[in-house]
């Protein structure tokens, strides 16, 4: 009955981390109409980073080794550096339901990444869900027409890819790392490399620093630093601790599901007839990749 209950908790907590992710892209979307884009990434990074110096001290105990320093800077710079950047841009142009859709690209292309890089096994069933995914992103940003939310949906669509090759990257950097650093210091490590990546550009020209106190938009940053970098990540890790890798990973793809119905109730998106179609492809594409054929047992000699 304990075992049961626990596992419950870890569902329920990796059931709370996806909706959080997915709640990001709706919270994004209000943040960029108060503050310019980059003053709301610099304030995500800061929050987090305050949040991550009070209990640094409990995060010192680390296995470094000579050279980590290069995979850790390409890990911030993957994300949170460059992908925000895309994504930022991208929210500009495209709605959040359909940059979510894009999201759901991401754990195939991890999938191709680390079976080139990390020799992990790829199966034909996941280059063929990877495929119908890939189809279905392009059809979902070619018959996109352009709205009053969204201005230049492909060019979103497409900034929203680059940010999920980002996340890509990082992603793989991170696997590379975790053996030797926990979860918890790779992520405090990203929040100060953002804070540092994004300080400087507050004060490019085409950045509009915030002239009056916006609650609305103080409060979406102070969610997106506390409740999505920190709180999504915590309650994800807890899960993982509790079931198997794979199974939680699987919680990932509801993101895109997640979103299209926030996006739907929160934001007033609308989709027409062949980008739901087009959705329904992304999604059946990474269903048909998850390998869940249990592997049988070899018979005994």
């Amino acid at each position: 009955m304990v075992i049961a209950d626990g596992k419950t908790r870890a569902l329920l907590a990796l059931g709370a981390a996806v909706l959080l992710w997915a709640s990001s892209f709706i919270v994004l979307k209000i943040a960029f109409q108060r503050f310019d884009p980059m003053v709301v990434i610099f304030g995500r990074m800061f929050v987090a980073s305050v949040c991550f110096l009070l209990v640094f001290k409990s995060l010192r105990n680390i296995d470094y080794r000579p050279g980590d320093w290069k995979l850790l800077a390409f890990m911030g710079i993957c994300e949170p550096g460059f992908y925000f950047i895309f994504e930022a841009m991208a929210l500009t142009y495209t709605d959040a339901s359909q940059a979510g859709m894009i999201c759901a690209l991401l754990p195939l292309m991890v999938a191709v990444a680390a079976r080139l890089t990390l020799n992990e096994p790829l199966t034909r069933r996941t280059v063929t869900g990877f495929g119908l995914a890939i189809l279905g992103a392009v059809v979902l940003s070619s018959v996109a027409e352009a709205t009053e939310t969204a201005s230049h949906p492909v060019l979103g669509n497409f900034l929203e890819f680059m940010a999920m090759v980002c996340a890509c990257g990082y992603m793989i950097a991170f696997k590379k790392l975790s053996p030797r650093y926990s979860p918890w210091f790779l992520t405090m490590i990203q929040a100060f490399t953002g804070s540092l990546f994004y300080f400087p550009l507050l004060f490019l020209p085409s950045t509009q620093l915030p002239t009056s106190f916006d609650p609305v938009g103080v409060v979406s940053v102070l969610y997106l630093g506390v409740f999505v970098t920190i709180g999504a990540y915590g309650m994800y890790n807890y899960g993982m601790s509790k079931i198997p890798a794979g199974q939680a990973s699987s919680f990932i793809n509801l993101i895109p599901v997640l979103t299209l119905i926030m996006g739907l109730v929160l934001l007033g998106e609308r989709l027409n007839w062949m980008q739901y179609a087009a959705s329904a492809l992304v999604i059946a594409g990474v269903y048909v990749s998850q390998d869940t054929r249990a592997r049988k047992p070899a018979p005994a000699a």
